[in-house]
């Protein structure tokens, strides 16, 4: 309720006018619980007294006495009446009291969230001005008078003001505290200094980098709709019933439960915050940097809060590309690999600094109530200038409710290891991924550094430890630990879903994109399916029949490859158990995790650059 805040952050204290009013409130609606209760004894004598008499009257019932009897009961059944009746105008002034004051709460409530918000606003864009500063400062240090004084004003988040907060529920592991302020008034000089002199160097960029503008209004527009979802109605028993406990992956579904995207599109997705991925590349401490690629590592499941349709099953040699570098630095190529079990193989090579490649099998089991889809497999991401290289595992999603009741998904724990270059020892980020995530940065020898805190669908912030201790023991018998902290900062906050998201799939606005049709990509490319480029289009019949056709084709292949013996040379030719060679990705052992994957061969892009496409097998 206070109208406004110093400029350390800290809620100013709340103006004695309104704390008059609410302890005038609170008072009011003590003394109408009073009453309340009042009432509630007397109705309950009155109604014991009634019931007496009526058993009474029972007992009489035709004797010279029954006349006085009834007199009695009818005086009492008068004051339970009027007892009833103060009980119901008690209780209408309580909810209308209440009432009122909540509305006024709400609004004060409300106006809080606002401010807060556009407070959030204000801080993301002057961290993008920020950086846009120290990146004009480093290319060019002696064009930018002031530049060293805003870096003078980092020097003051080491004594940032801090408040206590409490570690989240679900949190099993630890708790986190805050530090105790230290230094208040000067850390608030330094940052108002260091907010007003990058935010006029910025504004200095803005007229000096016109050449970057022009070239940015040149990029291409890419679509922001689909075609709205159509409302086809299904007998979802009829499917179901004949699929529990098999693998859905072989099961011929309709269109109908699936979205407009392929499985390859759905890991293209992961890189919709591939911003955090280029300030990781940028840090100087691999621990700061382990935070943002955790909070990366996060964000890929932030699309999945209202998706809870399949996507397809691509074929087997079925690609993906997705040319982002013109607009964020990277080329994406993925394809499908193996068909039973689906098996991708991707890789990301970005010009900020990182390369990124995973293997995943998806398992999935349909067990009636709820659907859970286990991907195998892990992610490697390398940085080039520092050679870290952090691997983690996507984790395993269940929807539930598939029948009956509100869809839901819930995730299940992950966890983020670093192996650096020449070194035996780990760096490690332990990630819970539930409704909430929470982890914890520790360098080799085991020490905190970072607490991660935020939820998967939303947002994520880190927190740096300044001292920790063990702490009281917990449900379980184990003791958590207590960090003691600085106060949390953003690393991430999802993006809103476009404007028409609900009869969309619930897309977000790179998802809108995958499949769009692009000129020169490789025959084999997800967005030249014919099943589904009909889905999106609405044709849902139709798109059913190309389904049909497609599976159909694909086991008629599958058939000649192992007629043809090529299964008999599994062992000494690498290839997978269909005998399939992939065209854009070759088998080997990684040395780092001993793991079996699948590497990038190259040859796509300069494939691509002379549009030959002969060694594209014919899938569509």
């Amino acid at each position: 309720m206070s109208p406004r805040t110093d400029d350390s952050g800290d809620e100013g204290p709340v103006p004695q006018e309104d704390r008059a009013i609410t302890q005038g409130v609170l008072k009011t609606l003590a003394g109408k619980l009073d009453d309340l209760s009042t009432c509630n004894e007397l109705i309950g004598k009155h109604g014991a007294a009634l019931q007496r008499s009526l058993g009474e009257l029972e007992e009489l019932r035709g004797s010279t006495d029954s006349t006085d009897k009834v007199k009695a009961v009818n005086e009492r059944a008068t004051l339970f009446r009027i007892t009833s009746n103060a009980m119901i105008n008690v209780c209408r002034d309580f909810l209308d009291v209440a009432e009122s004051h909540s509305r006024r709460w709400q609004r004060a409530l409300q106006h809080e969230k606002e401010q807060r918000h556009h407070l959030e606003e204000t801080i993301e864009q002057l961290a993008k001005q920020h950086n846009s500063l120290e990146r004009a400062w480093r290319e060019n240090p002696s064009s930018y008078a002031g530049a060293e004084l805003c870096d003078e004003g980092d020097a003051s988040d080491e004594n940032d003001e801090a408040e206590f907060f409490d570690a989240m529920e679900e949190s099993p592991a630890f708790i986190t505290v805050t530090a105790s302020p230290k230094k208040a008034d000067i850390t608030i000089i330094n940052v108002s200094t260091h907010i007003a002199l990058c935010h006029l160097a910025s504004s200095c960029l803005v007229f000096q980098d016109t050449s970057c503008t022009n070239h940015m209004q040149l990029r291409r527009a890419r679509r922001s709709r689909i075609p709205d979802k159509p409302n086809y109605s299904l007998n979802l028993w009829s499917i179901m019933k004949n699929c529990i406990g098999k693998d859905l992956s072989k099961i011929p579904m309709p269109v109908n439960f699936n979205e407009p995207l392929s499985m390859l599109q759905r890991l293209t997705e992961d890189l919709e915050y591939s911003e955090l991925l280029d300030r990781a590349a940028r840090c100087d401490s691999s621990l700061e940097q382990m935070c943002l690629v955790a909070a990366f590592s996060v964000s890929s499941y932030s699309t999945t809060v209202h998706r809870t349709a399949k996507p397809f099953n691509p074929l087997l040699g079925e690609t993906c590309e997705l040319d982002r570098l013109e607009e964020y630095g990277y080329r994406s190529i993925s394809e499908q690999v193996s068909h039973h079990p689906p098996a991708a193989a991707h890789h990301v090579a970005s010009q900020r600094g990182w390369t990124l490649w995973q293997h995943i099998t998806i398992d999935s089991k349909f067990r009636g109530k709820y659907i859970s889809v286990m991907p195998l497999g892990n992610i490697h991401l390398q940085f080039h200038s520092s050679g870290n290289r952090y691997v983690w595992s996507k984790v395993t999603s269940t929807v539930h409710n598939i029948i009956v009741g509100k869809l839901w998904v819930d995730q299940v724990p992950c966890e983020i290891i670093n192996h650096l270059q020449n070194a035996r020892q780990k760096k490690y980020a332990c990630v819970k991924i539930k409704a909430s995530v929470t982890g914890v940065v520790e360098d080799r020898e085991g020490t905190a550094h970072y607490v991660l805190s935020g939820t998967w669908d939303d947002k994520m912030e880190s927190a740096k430890v300044v001292d920790s201790s063990q702490g009281c023991g917990g449900s379980e018998g184990k003791q958590k630990m207590v960090y003691q902290t600085l106060q949390p900062k953003l690393l991430w906050k999802k993006y809103p879903l476009p404007d028409n998201a609900e009869n969309m799939h619930f897309f977000s606005s790179l998802a809108l994109t995958l499949n769009e049709p692009e000129e020169g990509v490789a025959p084999t490319d997800s967005r030249l399916r014919p099943d589904q480029r009909l889905m999106e289009a609405g044709l849902w019949d139709e798109a059913n029949v190309q389904k049909q056709r497609l599976e159909e084709l694909q086991r008629l292949e599958r058939k000649r490859r192992e007629a043809c013996g090529l299964v008999n040379n599994l062992v000494s030719s690498g290839q997978d158990v269909e005998g399939y060679q992939p065209l854009w990705f070759e088998r080997k052992t990684d040395e780092s995790t001993g793991e079996n994957t699948y590497i990038y061969r190259g040859g796509y892009w300069e494939a691509k650059d002379r549009q030959d496409w002969s060694q594209c097998p014919e899938i569509f």
